[in-house]
């Protein structure tokens, strides 16, 4: 696929997704798998509801026509976010009819290839499916490319060719190849060449099938990445409208959001509140490590399973730099880049799996065992003796313990990552440099830390205002609160004072 030749107005992404009007017409009589009733497409689930299954013209209403705020939201604000290929599942009713079907197909093409004469009744209705494929897989700004399928595929033609006894299908098949290879994404490069090697014309054309099936799956996405531009550019603004569109209806507010960014307000030494920015930066920072007993805000919900994972993300981090730091105390992994970048990597591909705090306890032995093994196998290639007794012990003692999160080296390697974090969140100007025990964790600090910001950003734009809002006046009632209980005060004192002042005016008098 040619991502240079997709037009950008809707009505070339329309005419794009569309399918010849002859499809219908051609499923009734074949059931290969070029046909758009079996090219179908999953949108992956946002909000654990089953993935939906769409076809090319229904990709095209979705990503003309998006109503869904999930949706926007997660096309927005996830950069990997894809349509995948929809197969049915193992073992399904619709599973075996497929295959059954398929299977059918391929036999009587083969069969019919194989009589004396050939008969190409499959074989045209092959090719005219193929045909009607093309322009499902290249842009319409490929007109000249268009045209030419046309015109060598022309079933007319071909047709004739078969009754005069002079079809070469493998002639056809290497023409459906060569157009192929000119227009598929980089990615599939292989794949083409592979369809050069196959001998067999039967299973060139069945190949053939499965790769424009990939092909139509990179123009979907393409599109998808076309459409992404739109949508992120007026997402923010639609989701603020639904939102305010909700708070019309729903009276009732989001108690758990309210005792987030309540609970972010501190006082300084001087007893002076922070400001509502201030605050709002203290509780996008208890995102990196929800306490999940706590009941997550309701306006983040669409986010909520993303930033649990982050959290887990960065805990796994911190802890891979928790135990490259306990590590660096020996000298042939401190004094020796190579041994502690070897290391670090290990390190990281072991804990990569965990999914939470009891699977890093579990992991961090298999961690010790691979760091034991590393430094000892490092200090015989270079002659020296394998670790002592006691310095084995203590290693193992404070590797064991920076899988609990509670640990010393823990505590402060979660301290730096957060002044890190913070620093991130602050600069305008890309990231900053690494803190202390985490250089040779660059490539996936900066990842968490762009996924984290991204997700943050976005969430603010589209909620910054009702954060302000909720501070602000929370601001305003504790002041009022404050005024009202020292003026009251005030009353008091100056109630009692002038009663007193009466009394001694009255006893002067008197005198």
């Amino acid at each position: 696929m040619d991502p240079n030749g997709a037009g950008n107005d809707s009505n070339v992404q329309e005419n794009m997704l569309g399918t010849s009007p002859g499809a219908s017409s051609l499923r009734s009589r074949t059931e290969s798998e070029s046909s758009d009733k079996m090219a179908r497409f999953i949108l992956p689930s946002m909000d654990g509801s089953p993935p939906k299954v769409l076809t090319l013209n229904e990709v095209g209403d979705v990503l003309k026509n998006i109503q869904n705020m999930e949706l926007v939201h997660e096309i927005a604000i996830n950069p990997e976010f894809k349509f995948e290929p929809y197969e049915p599942p193992e073992n399904s009713l619709e599973r075996r009819i497929k295959d059954i079907m398929h299977k059918a197909f391929w036999d009587v093409l083969r069969g019919q290839l194989n009589e004396t004469p050939p008969c190409y009744d499959h074989a045209i209705q092959l090719l005219t499916e193929i045909k009607d494929c093309f322009p499902q897989i290249l842009s319409q700004n490929n007109s000249r490319a268009l045209q030419h399928i046309n015109e060598v595929l022309d079933i007319d033609v071909i047709k004739q060719q078969a009754v005069e006894g002079v079809l070469d299908f493998k002639a056809y098949a290497n023409f459906v190849i060569n157009i192929m290879a000119k227009s598929c994404a980089p990615a599939r490069d292989e794949l083409i060449h592979q369809l050069t090697q196959i001998e067999d014309v039967v299973d060139i054309f069945k190949n053939i099938l499965d790769t424009m099936a990939l092909m139509k799956l990179d123009m979907v996405n393409c599109l998808l990445d076309f459409a992404r531009n739109d949508i992120m550019a007026n997402s923010v603004e639609y989701e603020k409208k639904k939102f305010k569109e909700y708070l019309e209806y729903y009276k009732f507010g989001f108690p758990a959001t309210e005792n987030w960014l309540k609970n972010s307000c501190v006082h300084d030494v001087n007893n002076v509140p922070n400001s509502p920015e201030q605050a709002i930066s203290n509780a996008y920072m208890e995102l990196m490590d929800w306490d999940e007993s706590k009941e997550f805000p309701e306006v983040l919900s669409i986010d909520k399973e993303r930033i649990l994972k982050l959290g887990q993300r960065a805990k796994r981090l911190c802890t891979c730099a928790a135990v490259i730091s306990i590590c660096s105390a020996v000298p042939i992994v401190s004094q020796r880049t190579e041994n502690r970048v070897a290391l670090a990597k290990q390190v990281e591909i072991i804990l990569q799996g965990t999914n939470n705090e009891k699977e890093l306890l579990d992991f961090i032995e298999n961690v010790w065992l691979q760091v034991k093994a590393v430094i000892n196998e490092n200090l015989q290639k270079e002659g020296q003796m394998v670790m002592d007794a006691n310095t084995e012990n203590m290693l193992k003692s404070q590797i064991m313990q920076s899988g609990n999160k509670e640990s010393p080296v823990r505590i402060l390697m979660w301290k730096r990552f957060q002044t890190y974090f913070r620093l991130a969140m602050r600069s305008r100007a890309g990231l900053p440099p690494p803190p202390p025990g985490y250089a040779d964790f660059k490539d996936e600090l900066e990842a968490y830390c762009t996924a984290l910001k991204r997700v943050i950003a976005y969430n603010h734009s589209v909620f910054g205002e009702y954060f302000m809002k909720l501070l602000t006046q929370q601001r305003v009632t504790t002041n009022d609160t404050t005024a009202t209980a020292v003026n009251a005060a005030n009353e008091l004192s100056t109630s009692d004072g002038t009663s007193k002042t009466s009394v001694e005016d009255k006893d002067v008098n008197n005198q």
